[in-house]
């Protein structure tokens, strides 16, 4: 243990476990510091870990969803450092899910810029366009590497892994490989030859 984390890093995981167990008793250990912005819209769900100076938060866009849980955690789910997840109309984990450091994860923009009535012109002060969200679903059993940032509307399946620095503008099928920007999958688990095989 003195070995891995050193005497000052063995201290500052006891104040981070005491810390979690007096103010977030089912998760597994809470790393301070941890931002964590409009909690009662947010469910941290079951033995949850968390790296360093990770920031979560829930902003609803609708009024009915003002103490409605719409940043949801499954269980056993490990986020690394500085890890930024932002939920607006509703953000799903599954469980087991495992999120590499610096990953940014977010339902919501200003604006969509997509033609709608949210379309914001840039003489508007970015900040104060009409916020635009749609749903994030990420299923169980996903890995996410480093830098990766994913953004509104899209669903990652179940078993799939997103390489470093890619970003998941897009649906990805389960249990496959996908990196690049925007994010394709390149490997599919072949479940009769156990094997990752690439997709012609």
């Amino acid at each position: 243990m003195i070995k891995r984390y050193g005497i000052r890093g063995i201290f500052s995981l006891f104040i981070s476990y005491i810390f979690t167990k007096i103010f977030y008793r089912k998760s597994r250990i809470i790393r301070l510091p941890f931002d964590i912005r409009n909690k009662n819209c947010i469910d941290l769900g079951e033995n949850l870990t968390t790296g360093n100076s990770c920031r979560i938060e829930a902003y609803p866009v609708n009024i009915a969803d003002q103490n409605k849980k719409i940043l949801i955690f499954g269980k056993n789910i490990q986020i690394n450092d500085y890890v930024h997840i932002s939920a607006g109309l509703k953000v799903s984990i599954g469980d087991n899910v495992l999120i590499a450091s610096k990953v940014f994860i977010s339902d919501i923009s200003h604006g969509s810029y997509s033609g709608d009535e949210l379309d914001s012109s840039p003489k508007s002060i970015p900040q104060e366009r009409l916020l635009y969200a749609k749903e994030i679903k990420i299923e169980e059993n996903v890995w996410i590497g480093e830098f990766v940032s994913v953004l509104p509307g899209v669903t990652i399946g179940k078993g799939s892994i997103i390489g470093s620095n890619s970003v998941v503008s897009r649906d990805i099928p389960p249990n496959v490989i996908a990196v690049g920007t925007p994010a394709k999958p390149i490997k599919k688990y072949n479940f009769i030859s156990e094997k990752w095989e690439k997709i012609q």
